[in-house]
């Protein structure tokens, strides 16, 4: 767990300085309507933190429980496309310096208790945060028009 901790702190000490550098017009630009603007994606990157802070939390204490969330619903209700993008960017540091925290005080024990998800596959703690650093840089990736990154 430490590495995937130091992961997470990594991509976001370095990764919120150019998610800073990006405009405001290409930050909100929309290629279709039903696309996500890379604003969107970031909100989208905030809600995938908080639905696995509250997985990582849940689990410890509860059995198998069921953390699911519809991700289109979260974005379109978030409003994300005019969300404050100075307080998105910060909002989505806090939370995953939050995960790091609360990772940091899994214990290895914690860390193999599972939990449900849209998959329909049950899945460790420890597996579910790797899957959030995949799918954290994988979406950072599209936002900054990096190499993209395959997520499943």
């Amino acid at each position: 767990m430490k590495a995937l901790i130091e992961q997470i702190r990594k991509i976001t000490d370095n990764y919120s300085t150019e998610l800073r550098k990006i405009g405001e017009e290409d930050f909100s630009y929309k290629s279709e309507p039903s696309k996500w603007s890379k604003k969107e994606i970031l909100g989208h990157l905030v809600d995938s933190a908080q639905n696995n802070i509250r997985r990582f939390v849940v689990s410890q204490y509860e059995d198998i429980p069921k953390v699911v969330y519809q991700q289109d619903s979260w974005v379109k209700i978030a409003d994300y496309q005019h969300y404050p993008t100075t307080d998105l960017i910060e909002l989505w540091m806090l939370l995953n310096k939050h995960i790091c925290i609360i990772l940091d005080n899994t214990s290895d024990l914690s860390a193999g208790r599972k939990s449900e998800t849209n998959d329909p596959e049950m899945h460790t703690i420890e597996w579910l945060a790797g899957d959030y650093v995949r799918h954290l840089l994988h979406h950072i990736h599209q936002i900054l028009s990096l190499k993209e990154l395959p997520y499943p």
